[in-house]
């Protein structure tokens, strides 16, 4: 399959879009752990139940973005880059409002579930769109500014509602930020390499593809595989910040968002700088080799003496937020790995089934080693922790790599051996 389309800079419109889309994305993703203590608390919670609460709401949506993911996933590689752009953004806003007028506890995660549905869209579908615009020489810089830029989602939510402290405002906030780029991708070209895998007469996203073949299973599994630590990171350590302070020295005046806040700062910084790396290196895998060494270095740190201050914990959080800052090329690599007719399946269901790990990851860590075991936080942190890593690595050594792969080609179905 041969295209002649002109293809497009780094600061062009579509580059810009996505990185736009995907901050509206990660407000919306990241805002329940923001907001999550005052508003489910709001809505009738205690001290005893609010544990149980949000694990129920953070579930539906997380539920939401695993179906979510394979549905935009599909309709990307059927229907195109840009209608799942539009659709996606439209139902998540449209949850944002609906999750600002909950009453009940049973209701906020109906809502997030609605909106993770919608969220599962956004990334994959705008990586795709710009991996398969940009000159090959410059996929990675120009993934890694869209997943930069989108980053920074995570800190206007926390300086949203520390400056509104109205969680229901934070979200119609949302949904109009929503709604607004809605005008700006009404210019936005669709992506040419889909326009002309369009004619082809072969199978699209078809997600049982991924089945098919040992190979492709192989891959699509791995590329699940090397993100796990982003969101081991975000999840469990961050999100639990608080409570392993308690632990490691005692009391301590962590605020969990404050911590997300201060994570998401290094994310963004890291995932601006790793297409570069990537570009120096002329190598996706030795960019992700180097930032696990430095997410290995923040773990060990986190659960040493010297993690022994509030001033610490946060600027801990920061350094790991940074060596987690490989979203981008994870995503990248995710869509570089499958062609054409399955890339943007591949690219939207890989990210969310990272994210659909957590509640895996978290019966490890609470429900295995501290209810059953009966291991402190700090004992289970470790073993969580360790165990992701050598997961991570063991699929990281028999990944391909993707930095000169030319994305213009598709994927035939040919049955497993």
């Amino acid at each position: 399959m041969m295209t002649s389309n002109k293809q497009i800079g780094i600061l062009s419109l579509p580059v810009l879009v996505a990185a736009l889309g995907y901050f509206v994305d990660v407000y919306d993703l990241l805002l329940f752990t923001i907001v999550r203590q005052p508003s489910v608390m709001s809505l009738g919670s205690t001290a005893e139940t609010i544990i149980v609460d949000s694990a129920h709401i953070i579930n539906w949506q997380m539920s939401g973005l695993l179906i979510g993911g394979i549905l935009w996933g599909v309709l990307g590689d059927k229907k195109g880059r840009l209608k799942v752009l539009f659709g996606s953004i439209i139902l998540y806003s449209t949850a944002n409002f609906l999750t600002s007028f909950v009453q009940t506890v049973d209701q906020y995660a109906y809502c997030r579930f609605l909106g993770g549905i919608g969220l599962a869209g956004e990334l994959g579908a705008g990586i795709t769109l710009v991996s398969e615009m940009l000159p090959k020489n410059k996929r990675g810089i120009g993934t890694s500014l869209v997943a930069g830029i989108g980053l920074f989602g995570a800190v206007f939510a926390y300086f949203t509602f520390k400056f509104t402290a109205d969680w229901r405002l934070c979200y119609q906030i949302g949904g109009v930020l929503g709604f607004l780029l809605l005008l700006l991708r009404v210019k936005v070209a669709e992506s040419f390499m889909f326009e002309s895998a369009k004619l082809a007469n072969i199978s699209k996203g078809n997600f049982l593809l991924f089945f098919s073949s040992y190979k492709r299973f192989s891959k699509y599994i791995k590329a699940i595989l090397i993100g796990l630590p982003t969101w081991f990171v975000i999840g469990v350590m961050i999100n639990y910040s608080n409570k392993f302070a308690s632990t490691l020295y005692g009391v301590n005046l962590i605020d969990s968002g404050k911590s997300v806040m201060f994570a998401y700062i290094g994310i963004a910084t890291g995932d601006l700088l790793i297409g570069y790396v990537s570009q120096y290196f002329k190598s996706r895998k030795k960019a992700l080799l180097l930032f696990y060494a430095l997410s290995v270095f923040g773990m060990v740190l986190f659960f040493s003496n010297f993690n022994n201050t509030d001033d610490r914990m946060y600027a801990i959080c920061g350094f790991l937020g940074f060596s987690t800052g490989y979203w981008a090329i994870f995503n990248t690599m995710a869509a570089e790995q499958f062609g054409t007719n399955l890339r943007a399946t591949a690219a939207t269901t890989i990210p969310n089934m990272v994210r659909g790990a957590l509640p895996l990851i978290n019966f490890l860590f609470l429900d295995i080693l501290q209810k059953t075991m009966g291991w402190n936080i700090v004992q289970s942190g470790i073993f969580t922790a360790a165990t992701v890593m050598i997961i991570t690595l063991i699929a990281f050594v028999y990944t391909e790599e993707t930095y000169h792969k030319d994305l213009d080609y598709l994927e035939h179905d040919t049955p497993l051996p």
